[in-house]
Parts: structure tokens; sequence; C-alpha cells
């Protein structure tokens, strides 16, 4: 035990002064630090497995410390202090397709052994890169020359150059710094001294350097250099293998002595097609047709300048650097002219803009959301008429008079380039997000403040003046009308969006017999767009302000056969087969689930448990359904297991159309709801740990632990390319049963 105490007490401190306080869970290593504890407190207390502080802070195996603790960043300035001495910053490189396995010990190791001399060497787990610093270019090349080329794994080793990180050329940067008027930022920027750059040698490598990153394209629209046919021919040809794969992996999780599902069977007839797939249909707007940009604010990739654009790169990857998205073909020519406009006074603003490495700044990240004229799908160049603006910032550290400052500045200078743009841009709404966290993607609670736009009257499409500012704006999808709230989902490409819905609704069969689920139903476009063609449409969305945004929009196209509820699919959708269907549902309803919209008759519903009695009441008034058919969107992740649950087990859905984003997702879903189970006892699901496969391992795993329930089975397939000049498209696959 006191060979054990030692050694767990080296690592809370070694090496460290005033870290004595020891975790107050010694059973949890504690190697990262919590940050909801740094910004607004956290409600784990002392069973958190994260550090709530340095004297908690442990070690991690490979001898390291988190990296935004004080430890590693007063190790950091140590080594940078010895490495200015021997001159190691005009001599780091990176070292590419290390094993993503390695530890920083075995990197060393492994450099040690094949004599590769060097001053330091980081490598992190799961990354596939690690950084290497050199004394001298003596020493740099003899590295070179045994490293490039040198088999490892089933790759083989590369030296690259390291792309500068941004507070490596520039010392300051601080809110603190910024609000007390430093003027040495200001210097910095004016970009008169670089320490990375010392001779004309210094800056050809500097250019070398920085070349594979200046091409935003390549990042945005990687496909933007082959012609559009070429592209949806590309596209089809992965669709197609990504539909081979799910064949084989049911085939691989069917059980034993079990005899394969005719579809299943006749596979090998369509060369390895699970179902028919009827190729990939274009989109209507090829250029600009994106109507929701997100920009990163940042500096550019000299280190210096503030630019608003998209990131070229990941920060895994150890790119911070942000591009101007001028080169971009998604992004419309009224989005690139207001980033121009808040990229300008971004850099007047004497307020910082984010910065990853320590999660410090005040400007984030700039949100446009568009809103263009009703027309048919095959009008190409529909007007842009509304345009909403988000601004996400972090107000840790700024005064708040200071911040308002700011934002009247900022509207002043947003409606200052609408109204001086020739044509006028539109400017309908002005909203500004404050999130904490670390990661830009904020949780839908965030808190959101609409600014009064001035003159907003004298803004071409805007319309009349308004007391209270706007925080909203419209779309259409064919001639539907849909409002959008600044966080609800709605298809990026709208005139794309008519064409995927269309062909939903022909594969759902609907009728006036129908009842239509919209899960995943977001602002409800799917249910809304298709509400004339059956029966009764019910959405369902755990986004709150969607909900609301999705009735508003039945209001505003004047259907009444829609009902809108605000919560979990798994727990609402027993309850709702039994009010709608003609045979009740397969299990009794367990749960009441809160709702929120207005229901057939028009009355309204509040967000608040269904009284049993009332339903009881109401129950033989409500229309009653016996075809039943479910259309899914759901995120890129997928449908939640507990959803592809429910859905299974109710025999009343005999249809299903999954729309997805993501083909990856859409494979494991498609596992959980098409692979057969053998009739016998229920495997128990086992505990989380100790299973690290893939998704589609973990679908076919969870698959053995529902009940016996009859499968769908696929009937045919269809991308639509929603995305032109990338690399993703929507799939749409119908099941049926």
């Amino acid at each position: 035990m006191g060979r054990r105490v030692g050694r767990r007490g080296r690592m809370g401190g070694e090496g460290e002064e005033g870290f004595v306080k020891r975790p107050a869970n010694p059973a949890i290593a504690k190697t990262s630090l919590c940050s909801y504890f740094r910004k607004k407190g956290c409600n784990h207390g002392e069973n958190c497995k994260f550090a709530h502080g340095e004297s908690e802070l442990q070690m991690r195996p490979d001898g390291t410390w988190d990296p935004t603790s004080e430890r590693c960043k007063k190790k950091e300035e140590t080594e940078e202090g010895e490495d200015a001495k021997g001159d190691e910053s005009r001599y780091r490189k990176c070292l590419v397709n290390v094993p993503m396995n390695w530890s920083q010990q075995k990197l060393k190791s492994f450099l040690d052994q094949n004599g590769v001399r060097y001053s330091s060497a980081q490598k992190r787990k799961s990354m596939k890169v690690c950084f290497m610093g050199f004394n001298s270019q003596e020493q740099l090349s003899k590295s070179a020359e045994i490293l490039d080329g040198m088999p490892c794994g089933n790759k083989r080793l590369k030296l690259a150059d390291v792309l500068p990180r941004a507070w490596e050329q520039k010392a300051v940067g601080v809110t603190e710094a910024a609000l007390a008027g430093d003027k040495e930022e200001e210097d910095n920027n004016d970009g008169e001294d670089n320490p990375m750059v010392e001779d004309g040698s210094g800056d050809e490598n500097e250019k070398k350097t920085l070349e594979p990153y200046r091409n935003v394209t390549q990042v945005v629209t990687p496909l933007a250099d082959l012609s559009y046919e070429d592209q949806l021919a590309k596209k089809k040809e992965e669709i197609i293998q990504i539909l081979k794969r799910l064949a084989r992996n049911i085939r691989k999780g069917c059980p034993s002595g079990m005899l394969l599902p005719d579809w299943l069977a006749a596979a090998k007839d369509r060369e390895g097609l699970p179902c028919e797939f009827e190729g990939i249909l274009p989109s209507p707007v090829v250029e600009g047709y994106r109507n929701k940009c997100e920009f990163a604010i940042g500096l550019g990739p000299d280190g210096k300048n503030r630019v608003v654009g998209f990131q070229l790169g990941s920060f895994r990857e150890g790119i911070n650097a942000v591009a101007e998205p001028g080169e971009c073909r998604n992004v419309s020519s009224v989005a690139l002219n207001f980033v121009a406009a808040f990229q300008t006074f971004i850099r007047a603003s004497k307020l910082p803009v984010w910065n990853k490495t320590d999660n410090t700044g005040f400007w984030r990240m700039l949100t446009i959301r568009e809103g263009r004229e009703p027309g048919s799908v095959d009008e190409i160049g529909k007007e842009i008429a509304e345009v909403m603006l988000v601004v996400q910032v972090c107000p840790t550290g700024v005064p708040e008079d200071r911040a308002k400052e700011e934002y009247s500045k900022m509207a002043k200078a947003l409606v200052e380039a609408a109204t001086t743009a020739t044509p006028q841009l539109p400017l309908t709404a002005l909203l500004v997000q404050e999130h904490v966290g670390v990661s830009n993607s904020a949780p839908a609670d965030c808190p959101l403040h609409a600014l009064p736009l001035p003159g907003l009257e004298e803004i071409h499409n805007s319309g009349k003046p308004l007391d209270e500012p706007l925080a909203h704006i419209h779309d259409y999808i064919g001639t539907s009308k849909f409002r959008i709230s600044p966080t609800a989902f709605f298809q990026v490409n709208s005139a794309g969006a008519e064409k995927l819905y269309s062909l939903a609704g022909d594969w759902a069969a609907l009728g006036p017999d129908t009842l239509l689920f919209d899960v995943c139903c977001g602002t409800g476009a799917i249910g809304l767009t298709l509400a004339k063609r059956v029966g009764m449409v019910v959405g369902i969305e755990m986004n709150a302000s969607a909900v609301a945004d999705a009735q508003l929009n039945a209001d505003l196209n004047g259907i009444k056969n829609c009902r809108f509820i605000c919560g979990k699919a798994e727990d609402v959708i027993s309850k709702l087969l039994k009010e709608y269907a003609i045979d009740g549902p397969d299990e009794p309803e367990q749960t009441a689930a809160p709702e929120a919209g207005k229901g057939e008759e028009g009355g309204d519903e509040q967000a608040s448990p269904v009284v049993e009695g009332s339903v009881k009441q109401e129950e033989d008034k409500r229309p009653r359904f016996k075809n039943i058919v479910a259309i899914v969107d759901p995120p890129r992740v997928g449908l939640h297991h507990v959803v592809l649950r429910t859905l299974r087990l109710h025999k009343q859905l005999k249809r299903l159309v999954y729309i997805s984003c993501n083909p990856d997702s859409l494979l494991a879903n498609a596992v959980e709801l098409c692979m057969p189970i053998k009739e016998g006892p229920v495997e128990k699901q086992k505990g989380r740990g100790g299973f690290r496969g893939s998704n589609l391992g973990h679908a076919r795993r969870r698959v053995k632990t529902l009940p016996p329930s009859e499968p769908f089975y696929p009937v045919k397939a269809c991308a639509v390319d929603l995305f032109p000049h990338t690399k993703h498209c929507e799939m749409v696959m119908l099941f049926e049963r």
C-alpha cells in the first residue's frame, strides 16, 4: 500500500509546487479537466470523472498532461524557451501515417530504435500524425532520409511541413488584454516583426507550408473541379457500394441455421444489391444553393489577419486556420457580401476572436440563413427575399455594457452594408447567440437575443417597420410557406428538397385513409408538403421551437389535418397508435408524453402531460386509419436505437420511408430494421463497456436483444443530390413488411 500511495503521489504532482491535494475519488483516474466546472459549475461533484481544478488533475499514462492545464502550459513555455535557444522553431516537421494506437512513449521508442535524432516528439493516441522538432538542418536532413518512405504497418511514413499555429505568431489576444486596449496586439497584427520568418528563405518556406491549405474549395467543395455529370456518376458508384455493404452485413448477422430472407437471397441476382436502385436525381440548383451557412471566425493561414469563413481542417489535426469562402460555389452571392461586411467589422473590433487552443475570445461564429421567393422546382434563379444573421459570441469576461456597445456597432455596420450594396441586400433578422462551451455547436436552449435593425424599412424586401426585432425568416418549398427560427432544421437546398419530399410521398403510397408519422419533423416541411395527400399527419420532434414553427407553418398554409408533438418518438408513438389506428397498439402505453401544437379540431394543446380521462372522452371523435406510414428524416447520426425498436415492434406500421443525409448511419439503422430474429429466448443486453465495434457491429448486437418481431425488408432506394460539388447526397430508401 505504501508503495502504491507513493506512486500516486508522484503522478499527482511530480516536479510541481503547490499541487498537493489528492482527488476526492481515488478510484477515478482524472487525467482531464472538467469544462463544465471551469465555465458554469459541474453537478457531478466528487463522482465526476474529470478533474475539478489543478489539484485533482493526474498525469496521463503516456506521461503528458491535459493540454488546457496550467502544468501543460508551463511545460510548453519551458520547451518554447529551450527551443528558442536552439532555434528549433525553424526545424519543426509533421510525421504522417503513424499508427493511431501508438502512444508518445511508443513513438519515441520507435525513433530511438531506428537511430533518428530529434529534440522533441509529440504524439497523442487516436491521431495518425505526430510533431517533431530538430536542433539543426543537418539533424533534420538525416532524419528525413531515415523516415521518408519507411514502411510502418500497411503504410509508409512521410515527413511533411507544419502549419504554424496562431498562438506561435501572436503572443496576445486574450479577452482581458483586448478590453484594456492593449496596443501590443495591434502592433503584432501589423506583421512587421514575425518571429517565424527571419530571412528570405523563411518566406519561401512559409509559402510552401501554407500552399496546401490555401485552396478552400478542396475542403468545402472537393468535387467542384469535376463536371456535374461526373459528380453524379461518382456519387452513384459510392451509393452502390454502400448498398452492397447492407446486404453483406445483414447476411453476416443472420442467425445460424435460419434460411435467408427471399430479398437477401435474391441479392446475388442484383450483383449484391439488397433492393432495386433507381440511380441519383440531380439538384435543380447547382450554384449558390445553400440557404444556411455557418462561418467560423478566426485567424487566416498567415496567423495575423482576422477572417470570417471556413476552417481549413479539424482542430484534431492541428489546423485552426480560417479561409475566406469567396471561391466556394455552394455559397450564394448574398451570403458572400454579408461575410465580407462582417469581416470588415470584426477586424476593426477591439474584442478578440475565438481561439480554440486556449478556449478564449469573444467572436465565435456567423450563421447566415436565407429565404427565397416562391416558385416551382424548375425555376433556377429564385431571388433571395429574406436573410437572418446569427452571431455566436462567448460573453465570458466581457462586461455587459461593453458587449451591448459592440452589438449596436455591429448592427449599424451590417445595415449600412446591406443598404449601400448594389443591388441592396435583404436583411430581415439579426440575432446574437451567447455560448460558453468549448465547441461551436451550441445546445438548443442557448440564449438568443434579437437586435433591432436601424433603418429596416429601407432595406429591399424586408417589409414594413416593426416595433420589435424579428427572430425568424420564411422560405418556400414549392408553394408551401415555412417559418424558420434560428435553430430549427430546414433542408439547405430548398429547390432540391421539393424533389426529395415528392419522391418520398410517391413511395409511401399515400391516400385519404393514410396516417402519416413525420418522425424528426423539424419545422414540419415533409408533413405539410404531403398533407393534402393523406388523411392525417402527426409530426414528432424534440426541439420545442421547431414544433412551434411547425404549427405556425400549418396555420400559414391553411392546413388543418396536421398535429405536431414535442417529445421523443419512443414515448409517444404507442399512444398515438392507440388514438388513431383501427387496431390498438401491440403493447399498452406505459408513459405519457408532453405535447405541443394544435389538434385537428383547432384547439390549443399546452406542453403538459396528457390526461387520460380527456383522451377517452375525445377518443370517439378522432379519425381512425388502417394504412399507417412513417417517414423519418433523422440528423446525420441516424435514429436512436430505442426509436428503431419502437418502429419495428409496432405491427400496424407496414411501410417506412427513410431519408438520410449520411448513408453510413442509414446502413446501421437498416440492419436493426431488417435483420431477422431467431425464435427462442431473448438474449440479455450486456453491459455497455467492453465492446469496441463499428456502428454496424453495434446494430447487429442490439437486434439479438429484441423480442420476436417481423422485420422490414428493403424495396427500393434512390439518391437525391442536395449538395452539389461536395461528396454528400441524400438517400431515400423504402422499407415494407
